[in-house]
């Protein structure tokens, strides 16, 4: 009896070390992964955020789950929502504002359920790193002479938030003239960083991404409402699995931190 109890104990001894060593080389836990293997997420994002999922959450996601990509297409949030709608092939939509997420909840092709209210930004003043401009406040803009770049308001979020801020500080009337509108807030950012505008609306993310630019001022207070980024999949996202995994590796402590060191603040 005690040769066969010492025999079981040697079973269990080498079967609990060989559980280990699979668990530490990731042979373990992985069943999720390989189940999605070949599943590729099809993201549809705002072009504010390409620097932080380029750089940073796609590599992170796809070591996390071995076999799966992310496939990432880019534009301001008007667009995507335009191209969902004419049939874009998306699995997860995260947009720059609440108003185009919102539309596409009416349209049927998300379930607000399934609508996490993510991230928050800020609106900024830049102008190029080298600019010897006399600006300190929003109310300065009156006094520009070249243009002033912000994104076009029928399908920019930033140009949006822009357009209500200078309307809230009653100074766009003077401004509008001067206007330059861009077709997202990277060409904003590209057009203060090359000087073809004097200065320009961005995000607070997208300022702090490029050394060319400095900020001048934040939006102020109360002169806009919050700017929020919502994230969501998709109703008739063909990945519906990995689209789950993926929004769930946006929301975890790892993934916000990066949002964070990229100038995003996590939505409360």
């Amino acid at each position: 009896m005690e040769s066969r109890n010492k025999i079981i104990i040697a079973v269990v001894a080498v079967i609990v070390i060989i559980a280990a060593g699979l668990y530490a080389t990731g042979s373990l836990g992985n069943t999720a992964s390989s189940d999605l293997n070949g599943q590729d997420v099809q993201l549809a994002a705002a072009a504010s955020l390409k620097n932080v999922y380029d750089e940073k959450l796609i590599p992170m996601f796809e070591e996390k789950y071995p076999g799966v990509t992310v496939t990432p297409t880019y534009a301001s949030s008007g667009d995507l929502q335009k191209q969902i709608e004419n049939g874009l092939k998306a699995d997860v939509f995260m947009s720059a504002g609440n108003k185009q997420m919102d539309a596409l909840i009416n349209e049927s092709l998300v379930d607000n359920a399934s609508n996490v209210k993510f991230l928050e930004n800020k609106l900024v003043l830049i102008v190029p790193a080298d600019s010897n401009a006399n600006m300190t406040s929003f109310e300065d803009l009156k006094n520009v002479k070249g243009n002033i770049a912000i994104g076009d308001p029928e399908s920019v979020p930033a140009g949006q938030y822009a357009n209500e801020s200078l309307h809230n500080l009653g100074i766009w009337d003077a401004v509008e003239p001067k206007l330059s509108l861009a077709t997202d807030v990277t060409a904003v950012l590209n057009q203060v960083a090359q000087k073809s505008a004097e200065c320009g609306l961005v995000y607070a993310t997208d300022a702090q991404s490029s050394k060319d630019v400095k900020v001048v001022c934040e939006a102020p207070e109360g002169s806009l409402k919050t700017i929020v980024y919502p994230v969501a999949p998709l109703k008739d996202a063909e990945h519906a699995d990995a689209a789950a995994k993926f929004m769930e590796f946006l929301q975890t402590p790892e993934a916000q931190s990066v949002f964070e060191d990229y100038g995003f603040t996590i939505h409360k």
